[in-house]
């Protein structure tokens, strides 16, 4: 009956991570204090060196031949790249200027949300059990974060200019390479002597990015806490971020695939398209977003549109992926 459960749960998203983001907010709702600032707890040098280690470890992972291998199918990766780092600030832009009912307060958060990269494994994923272009998948993934780490904060720059905790880009670059961009090089020039010796353990490393991720949501959402941030924000104001959110998904979904048949690609090249260009990476919201907003308590006010964005991203993301999956098989 468990397994069958566990196994229900994970068709649709619903995994142990997701579960455990949402036990982190429930910890930092009833202990606020634990996780922030002024706890005396050393939260940021932990957190900082587990920073260094999740990018690392995926460089590590990145294998610079098959980066190569991937560069000839232009069409799919300029679009999945444009998707991800144009089309989606762009809509979102436009849905910001025209919807009346989100709270300014998260719109900050929205508006953070479209500029990040895509995620990496999400996508992989899906993309496999879809039956979609895999290699293409890959490529773009990897090369989505790694440009993710200049393009998030060079948009917000741009689309946050005014907003409380504007973007100072170069000293956001600086930080970002140190903990970011410095890691990343270490592990792919480590990727041929060290990935053969940790290739079997490699899988299992997901569970220090997890706990990574779990870490800062727990810290943010407790300064946020702490400070009473979400009070003043009713069930309705956050429900209709999530409506938001889910419209942002299904209006990128929707341009995608027209935008795919328009340009005549492959059944496999669509699925591709479709997954990694509308998914946002949890992981360097948290982690960039560390460094773009310095304040626990704003980080956790913009986090909420992209964990809810990153919730709904998995559920729907799954459903379609078995959808086409079933489809191919047919």
């Amino acid at each position: 009956m468990r397994e069958k459960l566990g196994q229900t749960l994970s068709k649709v998203g619903i995994n142990g991570f997701l579960l455990g983001l949402f036990v982190a907010i429930a910890l930092a709702s009833v202990f606020p204090e634990v996780g922030a600032e002024q706890s005396g707890l050393p939260w940021k040098p932990v957190i900082n060196i587990g920073i260094g280690l999740v990018f690392f470890f995926y460089g590590v992972k990145l294998d610079p031949n098959q980066l190569k291998a991937g560069l000839s199918n232009w069409k799919l990766h300029l679009l999945i790249q444009l998707s991800t780092f144009l089309l989606f600030p762009v809509l979102v832009w436009v849905m910001m200027s025209v919807i009346p009912w989100i709270s300014e307060d998260f719109k900050l958060g929205i508006t953070y949300l479209s500029a990040l990269p895509s995620t990496v494994s999400a996508s992989v994923v899906m993309v496999s059990i879809a039956g979609g272009n895999l290699p293409g998948a890959i490529f773009n993934a990897s090369i989505s974060s790694l440009l993710g780490v200049i393009l998030t904060p060079v948009w917000m720059g741009v689309l946050a200019g005014g907003v409380e905790g504007e973007v100072d880009f170069w000293t956001t670059l600086g930080e970002l390479s140190v903990k970011v961009i410095l890691p990343v090089v270490l592990g792919i020039l480590s990727h041929g002597w060290l990935f053969p010796k940790l290739s079997k353990a490699l899988p299992k490393l997901k569970y220090v990015d997890q706990t990574v991720i779990m870490m800062i949501v727990f810290t943010s959402f407790s300064e946020s806490f702490a400070q009473k941030i979400f009070s003043s924000y009713s069930l309705g104001i956050l429900l209709s971020v999530a409506v938001t959110m889910l419209a942002i998904f299904i209006g990128v979904m929707l341009l995608l695939h027209s935008l795919s048949v328009m340009l005549g690609f492959s059944v496999q090249d669509r699925i591709t398209a479709l997954f990694c260009g509308s998914k946002k990476s949890l992981v360097h919201g948290v982690v960039i977003g560390k460094v773009i907003f310095p304040d626990p308590a704003v980080l956790g006010l913009v986090l909420l549109p992209v964990m809810l964005y990153h919730i709904q991203q998995l559920i729907l993301g799954s459903m379609l992926a078995g959808y086409f999956g079933r489809k191919n098989k047919a």
